[in-house]
């Protein structure tokens, strides 16, 4: 795979993903490289003139008042790794590691944080590697950027800590040694260089943003399945009525269920069979429409962070300044990764409506639960308590965490993001959300087998292709079974992105 070469200002999301999910490696360019040199020369004059600068001849956070003796700085360094490595919980993914350590490294390569060359290759080697630092998921205010977690990442660097290399958990000096790499020794600046910034946030944030863009898509499909099951109006989508409320996410909402529709003849219009849809169907491009814009402004800033400089103090050797400055405070994401989170869970509200309405005779019109022998068996009775399950736990998590701050550092940090825990909510709403919408799936496969005609049974050519693919992993229930095993399956159809690869091959891209 080719290499992603990183200037710190054009890494883009699907770059993101090629590291941290398809091991792609990196490299600095000539231009980076250039960049990060002319820095560290600054700050080396700046240590040589004894000059007094913020976390290169002082203390850090209220300690910053304590100058440091030149003698003093690799000892320095290394304790400001150690004493903030404060991480707790389980173990962040390997995915969310690999690009929290790429962020890191394209904002170094910026040449605006005064660390050496060899320093960030040495990162870069690490991840090329294949070494995975263990980095407990707790821990981050969100500001002074992400101090704990980001410890916890350089621990292995310098040869202590813990990481994962060929997915087994050692020391990390081991995983050096097992991978041919040498310890690094930090000197000034380095260690504020490597932590003092909101690339786990970041990191995870980016994972959940490229992630949601294809849920999104799957969300169409699954109503314009379920749409077919009900014989949904169809009415509601024709762009007319869509262009005089020209929101651009509600607009790509219809024209998509207008494409994925294309040839059904399971849908209906108005008067034919009703007047109208209930909500969950008629407002659907609403609903998605509003969730699609939501994560388009939260994809624009994580693209905007993903190519900054967050750390502190800056370093502007052109201008010979080393600035004290804010750009560690993770608020223009925190507020981001609270709204994909609310984005996010809306989409699980609503699929679990439509859930209901598919096992729901009274609203239905099909066996009760999606089953020809009702009281035998149980059917999808208890797919929809396990979808409302998920939805009602979305609602507790969706609570924003940018709202919240705790003062640090003796009150010097006085006004903290909690933008590593808006992240991380974000994530795991993602995770409920796909797995309600597994259910929506499998259940409107199963009603558009009860729902079978002799005439009028033909799909559009978007569920079509959706309906196949799901068939290939699960098949129709007629007696009860252990339909979690089914709704993993239907999971992981959504996971791989292999639905919407399906539907896309037979009706072109989805907006």
């Amino acid at each position: 795979m080719d290499t992603v070469l990183l200037d710190g200002k054009s890494l883009a999301l699907a770059d993101v993903v090629k590291v941290a999910r398809r091991g792609c490696a990196v490299g600095l360019s000539e231009q980076a490289k250039a960049a990060v040199t002319r820095s560290r020369e600054y700050v080396d004059r700046l240590v040589a003139e004894g000059r007094v600068v913020y976390g290169i001849t002082t203390g850090f956070g209220e300690f910053s008042k304590v100058s440091i003796a030149n003698d003093q700085t690799e000892l320095l360094q290394k304790n400001l790794i150690v004493s903030h490595a404060c991480g707790v919980g389980n173990h962040l993914p390997e995915d969310s590691v690999r690009a929290l350590m790429l962020l890191r490294i394209n904002a170094l390569s910026q040449g605006f944080s005064g660390i050496r060359l060899s320093t960030v290759q040495a990162l870069a080697d690490m991840l090329n590697a294949g070494i995975v630092p263990a980095i407990p998921e707790k821990g981050s205010l969100g500001a002074s950027g992400d101090l704990a977690p980001l410890s916890h990442m350089v621990l292995p660097l310098m040869g202590m800590g813990e990481a994962y290399y060929g997915g087994q958990l050692m020391p990390g000096a081991e995983a050096l040694r097992r991978a041919g790499l040498e310890p690094v020794v930090l000197t000034s600046k380095e260690g504020l260089a490597l932590i003092n910034g909101t690339q786990v946030m970041t990191g995870i944030g980016a994972l959940t943003v490229w992630d949601a863009q294809n849920l999104l898509k799957v969300c169409d499909i699954a109503s314009a399945m379920v749409s077919e099951a009900q014989n949904g109006v169809t009415d509601a989508y024709i762009s007319d009525i869509h262009e005089i409320r020209p929101h651009q996410g509600q607009m790509d909402t219809a024209a998509n269920l207008r494409k994925l529709l294309d040839g059904s003849e399971r849908t209906t219009r108005s008067g034919q069979i009703r007047v109208q849809d209930a909500y969950s169907l008629r407002c659907v491009p609403q609903i998605h429409g509003a969730s699609k814009d939501a994560v388009r402004f939260v994809s624009d800033r994580v693209s905007i962070e993903m190519n900054s400089v967050t750390d502190n103090p800056i370093i502007l050797a052109d201008k010979d300044m080393a600035i004290s400055g804010g750009n560690f405070h993770g608020q223009p994401v925190a507020l981001g990764f609270d709204f994909l989170g609310i984005a996010l869970a809306e989409l699980a509200n609503v699929s679990e409506r439509r859930i209901e309405r598919l096992v729901n005779p009274a609203l239905s019109g099909l066996p009760a639960f999606l089953t020809k022998q009702g009281g035998l068996h149980s059917g999808f009775m208890i797919a929809q308590y396990s979808a409302a399950a998920l939805v009602s736990e979305n609602k507790v998590l969706a609570h924003p965490a940018s709202v919240d701050s705790i003062p640090s550092s003796a009150g010097q940090e006085d006004h903290v993001s909690m933008g590593t825990i808006a992240a991380r909510k974000a994530r795991e709403i993602y995770f409920n959300t796909s797995r309600v919408l597994a259910i929506e799936l499998f259940a409107a496969a199963q009603a558009i087998d009860i729902s079978a005609r002799p005439q009028h049974n033909r799909l559009g050519k978007g569920t079509q292709a959706a309906y196949d693919i799901i068939r290939a992993a699960v098949d129709t229930v007629v007696n009860d079974r252990e339909l979690y095993v089914d709704f993993e399956k239907v999971a992981a159809l959504i996971d791989s992105n292999a639905i919407v690869e399906a539907v896309e091959a037979a009706v072109g891209e989805l907006l």
